[in-house]
């Protein structure tokens, strides 16, 4: 019976793979030296690329739909060409954010494209 008790009264190890909520270790990512980009930078130029283009493609939609309002309509036209280049300004917004540098920049006249392109291609 000592044997049965010597077991009982042990703390059962847990398997490598689970958490262990008594001894929590953070995880940590060593240098591999393998290049010269660690993880974080590599994280915020994906996410950022990711959300701008995203966001780009959506003004892309709005010119696009301007594009097929009717002509009568030129109120409308215009109107979606104007948040066409609004969400091309939150798109540099939103890039400049990630990266975390002043969101007032020459660089939001870049986010105006796709109004200005669209007001073009629909008016002419």
């Amino acid at each position: 019976m000592d044997v049965v008790d010597d077991q009982q009264a042990r703390p059962r190890k847990r398997p490598r793979h689970l958490m262990d909520p008594d001894n929590l270790r953070r995880e940590t990512i060593r240098d591999s030296g393998s290049g010269p980009m660690h993880l974080e930078p590599v994280q915020k130029w994906v996410l950022s690329v990711l959300a701008a283009t995203t966001i780009a493609h959506l003004a892309v939609g709005l010119v696009i739909a301007a594009m097929y309002v009717d002509e009568s309509r030129t109120d409308a036209q215009v109107g979606l060409n104007l948040v066409a280049a609004a969400f091309g300004v939150l798109a540099v917004v939103v890039f400049r954010a990630i990266h975390q540098k002043s969101m007032l920049s020459a660089w939001l006249l870049l986010g105006v494209i796709p109004g200005i392109v669209g007001l073009f291609l629909t008016l002419s």
